[in-house]
């Protein structure tokens, strides 16, 4: 499936999770239900997917965990806060660049309406 076509997924799911709970809850929530919508629509994904840091061929610390990983290509990144700020989207782009995966979503579940300001779509 191609990245496009899988953005859109995604994104439906999400809307379709935004529209049953609103915003006002835990990050956490929206991210489960998020987890059951996709599954229902048959995609597949890793939830909490450890990326191990990798310094000049040592393996460091602890692993980073992404929200959800998308058919290995689509980097989602939940987040329930006012304002989406610079540096959660330096962050979804880290995320991205490490895993060699083209696109990514930053969503953002506290908004009155999803569409408006809480999905933003990042392409390397």
């Amino acid at each position: 499936m191609l990245e496009e076509d899988l953005t859109e997924k995604i994104i439906g799911a999400a809307i379709e999770v935004h529209k049953y709970w609103g915003p006002g809850l835990n990050e956490s929530i929206y991210e489960l239900s998020l987890c059951q919508e996709l599954s229902m629509r048959g995609l597949s994904f890793e939830h909490q997917h450890y990326l191990p840091l990798i310094y000049k061929d040592v393996r460091i610390g602890d692993d980073l965990r992404l929200d959800l990983w998308v058919e290995k290509k689509v980097v989602v990144e939940n987040k329930c806060i006012s304002n989406i700020l610079p540096v959660h989207e330096s962050q979804l782009l880290t995320y991205m660049r490490l895993t060699k995966s083209r696109v990514g979503l930053l969503i953002n579940y506290h908004v009155p309406v999803l569409t408006k300001g809480g999905i933003k779509r990042m392409v390397l």
